[in-house]
């Protein structure tokens, strides 16, 4: 039965108190001044408009601003007004004058504005009749605008004409109305969303035109037309972010490119936005066609379980709060916050796409009739649908007033009491405890209710809040979680996982990848937070992500095993280098997949190259290298190997890559210039040599040789001994040290062989000998004490050479003047290198240079005597305490500050820059050096260093000195 025709002022009534008498005088005396003669129904309507205009600047300016807008409004059927308004907005189309055209519609859209919010608020109109006035002028305010656009571009030559069919202005192009528009559900202050998409071949562009050039035209000319602000104001802001991947592909799309993006990389929350899609304006036959081959995308028949999972993800990334936990009117987001209107929407969006393939009565655009046919199928129980239906009229109609108040895009109840006051007002709450109470306990309804959705069901969300990724925008309430996380920058993190959930790298390019995706990206965020470095571990995340070359078996590996994901998240947080490693060659992560890894600490046996190709033994061992500095430094950064073990892993990679590319270097130096006849050794020094290597550590490498004849040459080029083995050792450092495609290997130093620098870097067997019988001085005796022959050309040499550094060490000498000597050396130390502070563990007294001494010096006291020799300090120590060697409290107490200081090298050297301060670390790499330090808090470490500390320089001071 249809509605008789009565003038709105009959049917208007107050809706709620006036909550500023003052305002709503000044409003009244202001539209006085503009309406003149025709007060009269303005009077005849004021209890009914006072509370309007006292709570909402914005409508009193509207009435104001016309003084005939609102007299004709009050004096008018609204449907009657309404159509008027419509018909008018269709109009623009044929108007020939485009700035006419824009003022026209602006002033339309006041009209429109004035006559929904007095409709609304005065309880003539229900919920479907605002939003169905609010989304029929935007479909008519569209079709004009487009219509305009295309004059534009007639004009200026590049379409032919402006169509007048069927097929809308621009045939082949078509606006899809998404989101709230495409539902009829627009509401009072929204913009509209809409994809705009065309057939190339179709548009009506003159020759030589390019299309693509012209529908970006066409869409700019859009923008124009209603967004842009005049001093007539606005039409609707447009957002066309829900055309497939907004962040790299045109404002307008040809049908082919969108319909290949949905096939390949459309994600569930596209599919979920689709449901509401409609064609509103443009070639409306060839829209649908476009619509019609979407449906399988939308609308899947079979799904599997991760299908559905990850589909119940998007209600999963919204955090569900607990019975105990309270939630505020104050500042609410009606919209996208907890217990909101996107709450109620994904509730049902959810249900239709698992269950509309097969159910096409569930398939309604709008939210409501969607919920009832949930209800009626079985899906939601009566009292949630009642609950959630009554709920949604009630937060739409709060959306709309908060937005009344000054024509602001909000959807946020204010934080303010007074402004609240004003929303209550408009609502019929007199009493803002009363409304903020009742607004909190829907909220908190709502919440509850889709809390219970899919429960039981993995949680997509942190402990810190929501974490929502779907869309186009940012999710206010994730970019506050984020930044609770300890995001710098939430946003950027947001936009970087919405291009990943895009498939924007190869890791997530496929649909499965995606799904798994979609459950790794809270517990990236969460292992990002834990390390309390969350920038640097989600940055260098990325960087390894972005260089997978696909992701479903290593997201697959990260879900199942969380504790080893957290670790390599713990690496890209606090190991910059490792985690360098991991983005330049991911497969390095194939370590952590061995049985074995956390076993036993063992490098290879052989090396994987073959030393007769020199160039590609370089590159070869680089990739050794890298894979397995990785695997020990991933170790030390999981606290699950002993700082000695690691030195001895560091130190047994070096010789093998040693051992590996001397034959390549010397090759090298035969196939230049030939063979020559005699032996060679590599001998390690310092911490190489002692096998105390940490992540940083260089080579100290001395080449000896000795020629079968001492007038030999080589068989080519005549190289006489001491050319041919510099050439070796020149080739040798090179191949360890010099770049190449692969990276780097060590930096090397020559400097500890006899003479240092000012000799040759090749040392004969013969000047060895005299040299450390005549020659030498302490600190070079000292430094020998750690040479240890890693690579010899025969077993013969090398035991040969090994002789001969233990006989330099077994000479007698002046213990006196060598303890003498040793106090002069680490004073000079103490003032030309001082330590860095308490964290540098080397030069600090009590750090390692004094346990390193004590070692070293009774070493060469006690083995003219055939007291023990070993390269290893730890050993050395343990051996001297064995043999009686030494004060025996002295040696232990170094020997257990060695210990600790070893523990913690190894961990700051992989994870921290040379001269980092522990001190400055996040709270998460603190606690890793306590744990390394054998303690449960920092703080207890520091002290505990600083007594070790302090009693290994007694100790140095007893066994020098004494």
């Amino acid at each position: 039965m249809t509605r008789p025709l009565a003038p709105l002022l009959d049917r208007l009534a107050p809706c709620g108190p006036i909550v500023d008498p003052k305002a709503a005088e000044r409003a009244h005396e202001g539209i006085a001044r503009r309406a003149g003669e025709q007060m009269a129904s303005i009077d005849a309507a004021w209890p009914a408009l006072a509370p309007v205009f006292a709570a909402s600047p914005y409508l009193a300016g509207l009435a104001r601003r016309d003084g005939a807008r609102l007299p004709l409004i009050l004096e008018s059927d609204p449907q009657a007004r309404l159509s008027d308004i419509l018909a008018a907005a269709e109009a623009v189309a044929a108007e020939p004058d485009f700035e006419t055209a824009r003022k026209t519609l602006r002033e339309l859209k006041a009209d429109l504005h004035l006559l929904t919010a007095l409709a609304d608020l005065g309880g003539v109109w229900d919920l479907d009749a605002v939003t169905g006035a609010l989304t029929r002028f935007a479909d008519a305010s569209l079709h004009a605008a487009l219509a305009q656009a295309a004059r534009v571009e007639v004009a200026r030559g590049a379409l032919t004409h402006v169509g007048d069919g069927e097929d809308g202005p621009i045939p082949g192009l078509f606006c899809i109305a998404m989101g709230k528009h495409g539902a009829h559900e627009l509401n009072y202050s929204s913009d509209i969303d809409f994809s705009i998409f065309y057939a190339p071949e179709a548009l009506p562009v003159s020759e030589g035109t390019e299309p693509q050039g012209v529908a970006v035209r066409l869409t700019q000319h859009l923008g124009r037309m209603l967004a842009e602000r005049t001093a007539d104001g606005y039409v609707f802001r447009i957002d066309l972010r829900l055309r497939p991947d907004p962040s790299s592909t045109p404002p307008a799309m040809p049908i082919d490119a969108a319909l290949d993006y949905y096939e390949s990389v459309g994600q569930n929350w596209e599919r979920a936005a689709h449901i509401k899609a409609r064609i509103a304006a443009g070639d409306i036959a060839r829209g649908e066609a476009f619509l019609d081959e979407l449906q399988p995308f939308i609308w899947r028949r079979n799904l599997d379980f991760a299908a559905i999972a990850d589909i119940h993800s998007i209600k999963r990334q919204i955090h569900a709060y607990k019975v105990d936990e309270r939630l505020e009117a104050k500042g609410a987001d009606l919209k996208l916050g907890r217990g909101g209107i996107r709450e109620i929407e994904f509730f049902v969006q959810t249900q239709q796409l698992i269950l509309g393939g097969r159910h096409p009565d569930l398939r309604s655009p709008r939210t409501l009739d969607a919920l009832s046919a949930l209800r009626d199928a079985g899906h939601v129980t009566p009292e949630d649908c009642a609950y959630l239906t009554a709920a949604y009229h009630d937060l739409r109609a709060l959306e709309h007033r908060a937005q009344m108040i000054a024509d602001d895009q909000t959807h946020k109840l204010p934080e303010s009491d007074a402004d609240r006051k004003k929303v209550a007002a408009l609502w019929n709450h007199g009493n803002l405890r009363s409304f903020d109470a009742a607004v909190g306990k829907m909220l908190k309804g709502v919440n509850q209710r889709y809390g219970a959705l899919f429960k039981g069901e993995e949680e997509l969300s942190s402990r810190f809040g929501s974490l929502v990724f779907t869309g186009v925008e940012d999710d206010p309430e994730t970019l506050a979680t984020l930044k609770r996380m300890g995001f710098s920058a939430p946003d950027r993190v947001a936009a970087t996982i919405r291009g990943w959930h895009h498939g924007h790298i190869a890791a997530t390019r496929t649909e499965r990848s995606r799904e798994l995706f979609t459950r790794l990206a809270p517990r990236l965020l969460d292992a990002a937070n834990a390390t309390g470095a969350p920038d640097a571990a989600f940055n260098r995340f990325a960087d390894f992500f972005a260089s997978l070359s696909s992701g479903v078996q290593i997201q697959s590996l990260f879900l199942a095993q969380p504790r080893l994901f957290e670790l390599v998240v713990q690496v890209m947080a606090f190991a910059p280098r490792l985690a360098t490693t991991l983005a330049r060659r991911p497969t390095a992560l194939d370590a952590l997949l061995d049985p074995a890894f956390f076993g036993p600490m063992e490098v290879p046996a052989d090396i994987p190259w073959d030393p007769a190709e020199f160039e590609p033994s370089m590159d070869a061992a680089r990739r050794l290298f890298r894979d397995q500095s990785f695997r020990i430094g991933v170790r030390v950064m999981s606290g699950t190997a002993d700082a000695r073990d690691v030195g001895r892993a560091f130190a047994d990679l070096g010789d093998l890559i040693v051992g590996g590319l001397a034959p390549a270097a010397l090759a090298e130096v035969e196939r230049l210039g030939g063979a020559f006849p005699g032996q060679v050794a590599v001998v390690a020094l310092g911490k190489a040599g002692s096998r105390e290597m940490t992540a940083k550590s260089d080579l100290d490498l001395m080449t000896l040789y000795a020629a079968d004849e001492p007038a030999a040459m080589s068989e080519v080029k005549g190289w006489s001994a001491d050319v041919f083995y510099a050439r070796f050792t020149q080739r040798l450092t090179s191949a360890l040290s010099a770049p190449t495609a692969e990276g780097t290997l060590y930096e090397v130093d020559l400097k500890l062989r006899p003479s240092g620098s000012k000799g040759p870097v090749a040392v004969s067997f013969t000047a060895f000998e005299d040299y450390y019988e005549r020659e030498s001085e302490t600190w070079e005796l000292l430094a020998l004490t750690r040479a240890r022959v890693i690579w010899a050309s025969s077993p013969d040499f090398k035991a040969r050479a090994e002789g001969a550094i233990e006989a330099a060490l077994r000479r007698p000498r002046d213990v006196a003047k060598t303890a003498a000597d040793v106090l002069d050396m680490r004073d000079l130390m103490e003032r030309e290198r001082p330590g860095k502070g308490p964290w540098d563990l080397k030069l600090e007294p009590g750090g390692l240079v004094d346990i390193e001494f004590i070692a070293q010096f009774l070493q060469l006291a006690h083995g003219p005597d055939g007291g023990p020799l070993a390269q290893n300090t730890g050993e050395a120590l343990s051996a001297l305490i064995a043999a009686g060697l030494g004060d025996k409290a002295s040696l232990n107490a170094a020997l257990s500050a060695w210990r600790l200081e070893q523990d913690l090298s190894q961990l700051i050297k992989v994870a921290l820059e040379d001269g980092g301060d522990p001190e400055n670390e996040p709270k998460a790499f603190r606690a890793l050096l306590a744990r390394a330090g054998h303690v449960t808090q920092f703080r207890s470490l520091k002290a505990k260093l600083l007594k070790a500390k302090a009693e290994a320089r007694a100790a140095f001071e007893a066994v020098v000195k004494a």
